[in-house]
């Protein structure tokens, strides 16, 4: 055979062209494609979603700054400074760029004196908040400890040295009831302040920082800064100013708060007070007392333990929290109910054999003194005559007395600025029947007519009722701040007060009580000894509520008595009685006897304000108890206040803020 002949190859031009034509088109779609979607990217990048990319950039670039206000001010009546800011530094920690706590706390701690409590609080502070937010783990630097970690900062990622204005309060102690105190935010605390008010490193706790929280703190400013590629600062490039805090006036006088003060001598108990016009608190002290700036950066335990271990509880506020039966104080009180109800007349007598008799019941209701033989209101209320309000209460009847005492303004808070007051107790069944289920028995009438049994009033309420019979019947609401200023170059501007309620519309009614206090102490009542001598006229009634029962011995004296079974002191009154100035309310614990204990404090307290006679401060063992009242800290001094008395106030100078 020969040779195979090759294959003969035949291409198809056409189809060729045409298959290339299909993946010549099919790549350029692909490529038209691809370029569509870039584009659509792009389109969505440069306009559809610009604003969102742009805010990301931004925020890479410019790191917001808060800048925290300086807290409000706080004055007394005459403009002297009662609590202020001073500048400090603290150390704040980024956790996410500080690390592992184990590699450069030990570090720390040999640059910066850290005590277990620093650590404790810096570690909860740590588990509540997100990893990127500073947390406060030492605070008040001094200036050698603030120096030292300026230099050896750059050991220390993540941990910044941060100046802040520090809260003071230049008198320690003198005013720790009434301004309290602002401490470091917790947990809690920052819920209720919002991630708006994060910055804030301080709240108030108790007193005015407390009820005025929001107003003297501010608001919270900002400040852009530009940063590099490593998040380094590289100018400044906007700002959101902050606005500085509120600041207050009080009514409270700084020379007759120390007065009061120095009344008390080494004696616990509270008084109050007030400008019987306006209803201005003139001063208000709870003794003892504590020092507020103790609080304020931390208190150590042993500061705490030493407080809560004290039997006297010094940071319990007697005045808002506290309260107790009024005893004799109430008599006046319930003399214009005996009259305001058509049960008496000023000129109506009745005589006291010295024990009162339920018909129909064999118990007897004694009086300390015996019988006081025929008794109108005007001797009712001087000589404290049990008798006349034992027979006007009875005749009365419980709910009628209830009725009169809740429109004097018992059993009900007085609304003044500070939180969690105490409402009080008026003896009625219904109270009763809530509390213990109990039926009422008439003797519990009777003896709630002295002030006695299951009521309680606070001091706050004795003092606004003195003070309504002083101003001729308005019942106005005590109230500790007068007046704000919202900047430093802004007008001083009166806070509003509600409308005041009237407790009577008779003015003879109201005259008779007012005779009948001023008879207490300028008639031989049970309050002359403290009228002796004095240049003006007073009016006022003793008090004295009861530990232990009187049965079986009527004289007893209760200066014989073991300390904590004596009886509590009590007296109300105000000065001048023809053009009242001031009202007050005086409760002296385990005193005794009104006239002999309380009476005489309130005497000092009238002659502080009326006469400017400051008294004498009280022995060094008085004066070095807890609660003594404090020495001013001088401005520009962060030393805590010491434990000696204040010599005599002087304008201080406009603090920095």
């Amino acid at each position: 055979m020969g040779p195979r002949r090759g294959r003969r190859i035949i291409k198809n031009s056409a189809a060729e062209a045409e298959q290339f034509r299909r993946r010549a088109a099919l790549a350029f779609a692909c490529v038209v494609l691809a370029l569509g979607g870039l584009a659509m990217w792009y389109f969505r990048l440069q306009v559809w979603q610009h604003d969102e990319y742009a805010t990301r950039s931004e925020a890479n670039r410019i790191k917001l700054q808060p800048v925290v206000p300086g807290r409000g001010l706080i004055y007394d009546r005459k403009g002297r400074l009662l609590a202020d800011n001073v500048p400090a530094f603290r150390l704040d920690v980024t956790p996410r760029e500080a690390g592992d706590a184990k590699q450069w706390l030990p570090a720390l701690a040999k640059v910066v004196a850290l005590s277990e409590e620093d650590i404790k609080r810096y570690e909860e502070g740590r588990s509540a908040a997100r990893g990127f937010k500073p947390v406060t783990i030492k605070l008040r630097l001094t200036e050698e400890e603030a120096a030292a970690f300026s230099v050896d900062q750059w050991r220390f990622p993540g941990v910044e040295l941060v100046s802040y204005l520090n809260r003071r309060y230049l008198h320690g102690d003198l005013f720790g009831h009434v301004i309290g105190y602002v401490a470091r935010v917790d947990a809690k605390d920052a819920q209720v302040l919002g991630e708006a008010n994060a910055a804030f490193s301080h709240i108030g706790k108790t007193g005015l920082e407390r009820y005025y929280d929001e107003a003297l703190r501010g608001r919270i400013g900002y400040e852009k800064i530009e940063t590099n590629v490593d998040g380094r600062p590289m100018g400044l490039v906007g700002r959101v100013p902050a606005v500085t805090g509120t600041d207050l006036r009080l009514g409270v006088d700084l020379d007759l708060q120390q007065a009061m003060v120095y009344a008390f001598g080494d004696m616990d108990g509270s008084a109050v007070a007030i400008e019987p016009s306006t209803g201005e608190v003139l001063g208000m002290v709870s003794l003892p007392g504590y020092d507020p700036n103790l609080f304020v950066n931390g208190i150590s335990h042993a500061d705490y333990r030493a407080l809560m271990d004290n039997p006297s509880r010094p940071l319990f506020n007697r005045n808002v929290l506290g309260g107790g039966p009024p005893g004799s104080t109430i008599k006046p009180m319930v003399a214009l109910a005996g009259l305001d109800s058509g049960l008496r007349t000023p000129e109506d007598k009745v005589f006291s054999t010295g024990e009162f008799h339920i018909p129909g019941q064999r118990r007897g209701y004694r009086d300390a003194h015996g019988g006081a033989g025929w008794t109108d209101l005007r001797k009712s209320i001087s000589a404290s005559v049990n008798y006349y309000y034992y027979k006007l209460a009875y005749e009365m009847g419980i709910r009628t007395f209830a009725d009169y005492m809740y429109k004097y303004g018992f059993g009900q808070p007085t609304g003044i600025d500070l939180a969690g007051e105490n409402a009080g107790v008026v003896p009625s069944p219904e109270w009763k029947a809530k509390r213990s289920k109990e039926n009422w028995y008439p003797g519990e009438t009777v003896i709630a007519g002295i002030g006695q049994g299951y009521w309680i009033a606070t001091a706050l309420q004795l003092a606004q009722s003195t003070a309504a019979i002083a101003n001729g019947g308005d019942l106005r609401r005590p109230h500790l701040v007068a007046q704000r200023r919202d900047g430093f170059e802004a007008p001083w501007t009166p806070l509003p007060q509600p409308t005041p309620k009237r407790i009577t519309d008779n003015a003879a009614h109201l005259r008779a009580v007012q005779e009948g206090m001023i008879a207490t102490i300028h008639g031989g009542g049970t309050g002359a000894a403290m009228g002796r001598g004095a240049p003006y006229m007073m009016a006022g009634k003793t008090g004295t509520a009861q530990k232990i029962s009187r049965k079986g011995s009527a004289s007893l004296n209760p200066h014989n008595l073991p300390y904590h079974l004596r009886h509590q002191a009590l007296f109300v009154g105000y000065a001048p009685a023809d053009n009242p100035k001031i009202a007050v309310a005086v409760v002296v614990e385990h005193g005794g006897y009104g006239g002999s204990t309380a009476a005489p404090i309130a005497r000092k307290i009238f002659d502080a304000w009326l006469l400017g006679k400051m008294p004498e401060p009280p022995a060094p063992s008085a004066a070095s108890r807890p609660g003594a009242a404090a020495a001013p800290v001088t401005p520009g001094s962060t030393a805590t206040p010491s434990q000696a008395p204040p010599a005599a106030a002087t304008p201080t100078p406009e603090p920095r803020r």
